[in-house]
């Protein structure tokens, strides 16, 4: 009896848009097969910004393949300031970046991806930013055969994937009291919560984008958030994650009035509210928004099954921590060539004093949510000289 060879392992960079946009399906069955996956990985997210933010030429996509199945994806642009970098897609509107590893062939995918990540980075050094903990990136990092730095980057929060009454059941008791209370004051109201079908995706992520800007109006709303260029890329990911699977964009209605909407990403172990906009008269009735919110996320996380994670994503907004959530620090991978290993000290020092500027900047503004969140109100000029999110 004789064993069949396992087929070959090869690697190829993809460049090509077209070719990107081709693999849709083998890039999601992949996304399924990675157990560390998360929303911001899947093809419908990446291949969607690329249309709004891509810049022709700068396509840098590590491909491994065990003979005809994708094992391995990373998926990178070319920038060149304030040097030569590769940076992972998806940019600073994605909480997450990781690269895909089938999680039935990992060793040889991980070793595949730093060999082919080895030869891209001929002249560049890799910056891959918001790499949580556990993500596959990791491993990568630690079988890189040349220059590396570990560094941190956004704190995200955390709660376990459960229905919102067990979350409550988490709180000391008179939190806990608060907080239900809050909840019956909204179900007082006959709000009424009601999830999009993909064809109505377009129309209520046009909702969404303009109660966010009421809500934020006059007090420094991410202006990336305000550009034609967002929400295209939000409604065509958006349709598809939901035709998918991958997401929920939800409206809650008062007297048959959309007074606030949300999109909620998910992925096998995650899940996450990306983005939300309110009516501001609801804070007229008392409305405890981020109660309502929460309560329906939850529920969308409880059904991915058990060992999930609810994230609140980045920033450390004061109203996250009432759900007394788990502080979770991504980390901000350098890699490098040996022969590069002064370009990635270089570019050590310059993170280090983007950072410190922008704590002095927290220090100024005590008021203003974390910088790094969706969600900041640092004033708008500050915003692009810290590359605000």
């Amino acid at each position: 009896m004789t064993c069949a060879r396992p087929a070959r392992l090869t690697v190829t960079l993809c460049r090509d848009e077209g070719e990107f946009a081709g693999l849709a399906g083998e890039w999601d069955a992949l996304h399924r097969r990675c157990p560390a996956s998360t929303p911001f990985q899947s093809h419908a997210w990446l291949c969607s910004w690329w249309q709004s933010y891509g810049i022709p030429g700068r396509l840098r996509i590590v491909l491994a393949r065990r003979g005809e199945r994708l094992i391995g994806a990373a998926a990178l642009m070319l920038v060149h300031r304030p040097m030569p970098l590769l940076v992972p897609l998806g940019g600073a509107i994605s909480d997450f970046f990781d690269v895909l590893v089938d999680g039935d062939d990992a060793r040889d995918a991980v070793t595949a991806l730093e060999r082919g990540l080895f030869r891209a980075a001929t002249h560049t050094v890799i910056d891959l930013r918001e790499v949580r903990p556990d993500a596959c990136a990791q491993r990568l990092f630690d079988v890189w055969s040349g220059a590396r730095s570990r560094l941190t980057d956004s704190t995200c929060m955390e709660l376990p994937a459960e229905p919102i009454g067990s979350l409550i059941g988490r709180m000391p008791g008179s939190r806990a009291q608060r907080a239900r209370s809050r909840l019956r004051k909204i179900d007082a109201l006959g709000i009424e919560c009601r999830t999009a079908p993909d064809h109505r995706v377009p129309d209520a992520i046009g909702t969404l984008l303009r109660l966010h800007e009421l809500q934020w109006r006059g007090r420094g709303v991410n202006a990336e958030h305000l550009r034609p260029r967002f929400a295209a890329h939000l409604t065509r990911a958006a349709r598809r994650m939901v035709r998918d699977g991958q997401a929920s964009v939800r409206e809650f209605l008062l007297d048959g009035e959309v007074v606030a909407a949300d999109l909620a990403l998910t992925s096998a172990g995650l899940t996450g509210c990306y983005l939300y906009g309110a009516d501001p008269a609801l804070r007229e009735r008392k409305v405890e928004v981020s109660s309502m919110l929460l309560r329906e996320v939850a529920r969308q996380a409880a059904g991915t099954g058990p060992g999930g994670v609810l994230s609140l994503l980045r920033g450390s907004e004061q109203y996250k921590n009432h759900w007394a959530p788990v502080p979770v620090v991504n980390g901000r991978l350098l890699l490098a060539r040996p022969g590069l290993e002064p370009l990635l000290r270089l570019r050590e020092s310059q993170v280090a004093v983007r950072d410190r500027a922008a704590e002095s900047v927290k220090a100024r503004f005590p008021a203003a949510r974390d910088w790094r969140g969706r969600l900041g109100a640092l004033p708008a000029a500050v915003l692009p000289a810290l590359g605000g999110r």
